[in-house]
């Protein structure tokens, strides 16, 4: 039986100079090990539908523990052992990098009109929700950092971008769950930045091999994480929150997770196919329309992204270029 969750999530923050699991509720965060819960949020999710009853059912005498809370002390919640991404997987977010990225375009795309471009694409990514498999490939998770650390820009990146996106917690070990399942294994939802070596993945000494996903997408700090793992059963519907993120206060990225095209049950089913998922684990489900790429705008030194998806809390991640003063 799924518990009936009354707070928000649990969040990690420092308490006594040590990292702390806390369960968060209208401005507090109680530490869980007061109450006698690990003090660990990974830990957390090896029994997570437990930790959720057990919170639920506390007390006001509990909560008399609790410390304030504010999203910008909030720390990277854990460090998942495996991170899985989805990519291409909004629909307009795949016709604005055919649009503007010729590198993205197939040879039946060569010699059509900005008109013709946009029709095919549209007609593509239509295809693509009804029959595709997702596409899906793996970073590493030491490019995690917390929702207010910096993101450090490598010296050899020319076009760093962002990819805000719905972040999935795994709470159960899962092998071969078909779509009508996958949801009961999921524990809760967070906010992701998947921060993108953009000129990297396509190489340029003209490879046959594919995208190289290892230099576009796993340097270190290219994924904030957090600030809260919010509970499954806090989210009525994940196919109707708002992403929204913007560098130095100008808005780029404002969409709705309705323009997913394969959606979270079928993403589950097919990693649940080929690995054995862990509590933990995190999926990046795509990005929707609005990354630099699509802008010819890219990261750079002093900029400062700020992100937040509808409920799961904002991440606020200043960027410094590698070798900077400081």
């Amino acid at each position: 039986m799924q518990p009936n969750v009354d707070f928000t999530g649990i969040a990690t923050i420092e308490i006594d100079g040590a990292p702390a699991a806390v369960a968060v509720r209208a401005g507090k965060a109680l530490p869980l090990a007061r109450v006698g819960l690990p003090n660990d949020a990974l830990r957390l999710l090896e029994t997570w539908e437990e930790t959720c009853a057990v919170v639920a059912e506390l007390g006001e005498d509990a909560w008399a523990q609790a410390v304030p809370f504010d999203m910008a002390d909030a720390l990277v919640p854990y460090v998942p052992r495996q991170v899985f991404c989805t990519g291409a997987n909004y629909r307009k977010h795949v016709i604005g990098l055919m649009m503007g990225d010729p590198s993205m375009r197939t040879a039946d795309m060569e010699g059509k009109s900005p008109e013709e471009l946009r029709a095919h694409a549209e007609r593509v990514m239509d295809e693509k929700a009804k029959t595709s498999t997702p596409f899906c490939f793996i970073k590493l998770p030491s490019a995690v950092i917390g929702p207010n650390d910096t993101v450090v820009l490598p010296r050899q990146v020319e076009k760093p971008d962002w990819e805000l996106e719905l972040g999935v917690v795994i709470g159960k070990r899962c092998r071969h769950v078909s779509p009508e399942q996958a949801m009961d294994h999921v524990a809760a939802y967070a906010v992701v930045n998947d921060v993108t070596a953009r000129e990297l993945i396509f190489r340029k000494d003209g490879s046959a091999v594919g995208p190289d996903w290892l230099a576009g997408k796993s340097f270190p700090t290219f994924l904030p994480f957090g600030p809260l793992l919010v509970p499954r059963q806090n989210v009525a519907d994940p196919y109707a929150l708002n992403i929204r993120l913007s560098v130095n206060g100008k808005v780029y990225q404002n969409e709705s997770t309705s323009d997913m095209m394969i959606g979270i049950e079928r993403q589950i089913a097919f990693l649940s196919s080929i690995v054995e998922l862990q509590p933990g684990d995190l999926i990046c489900t795509g990005s929707p329309y609005g990354n630099g790429s699509a802008f010819g705008v890219y990261l750079q030194d002093g900029d400062v992204m700020e992100g937040e998806i509808t409920g799961l809390g904002q991440q606020r991640n200043p960027c410094v270029k590698e070798g900077a003063a400081g």
